[in-house]
């Protein structure tokens, strides 16, 4: 399951009782400011929540899966990263670990 912007607005709007519009755009702001602040080379904390912040992959060769002969260069870049904070980590261990994928061939095969 995915949880979407729209899927926030909803649900915070009908736990606090305000309009669906305002709380749109008081998310939309929040998340503008964050992107705002990473393409600036800010560092964005949210106690309890985790940090975001950018930093510059290396430069590295990379390969065509189709024709792994030929080499291409793939230029250092800027990236965004995200480390969970206490309380997120927390919550997400408190989470039974998900059974594999059902293999299609039999045992024996």
């Amino acid at each position: 399951m995915t949880l979407t912007k729209r899927d926030l607005v909803t649900r915070i709007a009908s736990e606090t009782g305000m309009n669906q519009q305002h709380v749109f755009d008081v998310v939309q702001k929040t998340l503008d400011y964050i992107s705002e602040a990473l393409a600036k080379g800010d560092k964005v904390e949210l106690r309890n929540f985790g940090v975001f912040e950018v930093k510059v992959r290396k430069a590295r060769v990379g390969r065509n899966p189709n024709a792994p002969e030929t080499d291409i260069p793939i230029p250092e870049r800027p990236v965004v990263k995200f480390k969970a904070g206490k309380e997120m980590k927390a919550r997400v261990l408190q989470r039974p670990p998900e059974a594999p994928p059902s293999s299609t061939a039999s045992p024996g095969s």
